[in-house]
């Protein structure tokens, strides 16, 4: 019989973080075993369970989706399996579709000839398919209304010359693992205090153009971060490190 693993074996060997683990057993989609000292141990049923979360999640299902396939019982595994085979041969295809796009192109411009405005357009089309990854898009596909997203394309938050959109992820990731490690410390301590302030002066940018309907909707997005948060990689912060700063905030306007 095989020797089970431990969560950072397992986070070792598929890619996955320890905190994407957790997140799933929190929401009752996967039950690791326990040792007599609390430490979790994944044996073979674990990690089938595992693949088909990820295999279905890759599918486009949402984890409350991918919750009540499973609450069923056993799957289909070779149907998971078939499933995860089909969007592998997709992406395979788009991929070659790019491939050759660049190629075209490269050999017109070693040539020296000129790359025309129908080129670039299609060059940029590939590029948003190919290397942009889609899991934010399906989740905001989920929760904002075909109005709302008509909304914000119509009314699209300004941004200062030479903002870097990049730049400015990194500040949410980084004051959003700065905040989940604050939260044993309270809401009203100073160290949630100054994080407050500091989370409000990222969201100026946003809050400075942002329509009254804007920001409802991006709050009321957030509000249900628990239902998405394991489907969005690109999520900056965590649905605790969310209510944590919502729960300074209230008591902060309460004073």
């Amino acid at each position: 019989m095989e020797q089970p693993l431990d969560i950072r074996d397992v986070a070792r060997r598929t890619g996955l973080s320890s905190r994407a683990l957790r997140f799933y057993e929190a929401r009752g989609l996967l039950k690791p075993l326990r040792t007599h000292t609390g430490r979790r141990i994944y044996g073979r049923g674990e990690l089938e369970r595992l693949q088909q979360i990820v295999a279905l999640k890759r599918a486009g299902l949402s984890l409350a989706q991918i919750g009540k396939l499973t609450a069923r019982g056993s799957m289909d595994f070779a149907a998971v399996i078939q499933t995860q085979l089909e969007i592998i041969e997709k992406r395979k295809q788009e991929l070659e579709e790019a491939k050759a796009l660049l190629l075209n192109v490269k050999s017109r411009i070693d040539r020296g000839e000129p790359v025309d405005a129908e080129t670039f357009c299609s060059l940029i089309s590939q590029g948003e398919k190919i290397m942009q990854p889609q899991d934010w898009k399906k989740v905001t596909d989920r929760y904002f209304s075909e109005d709302e997203k008509a909304h914000w394309a119509k009314h699209p938050p300004a941004t200062p010359e030479g903002f870097d959109q990049a730049e400015y992820a990194a500040k949410w990731k980084d004051i959003g693992d700065r905040v989940q490690a604050a939260i044993p410390s309270g809401p009203d301590s100073p160290k949630a205090q100054a994080l407050y302030d500091e989370w409000q002066q990222l969201l100026a940018p946003f809050k400075a153009t942002a329509t009254p309907e804007m920001m409802s909707g991006a709050t009321r997005f957030y509000e249900r971060m628990d239902e998405w948060h394991g489907d969005a990689p690109q999520a900056p912060f965590t649905p605790e490190a969310f209510r944590f700063i919502q729960e300074v905030g209230r008591r902060r306007a309460s004073t």
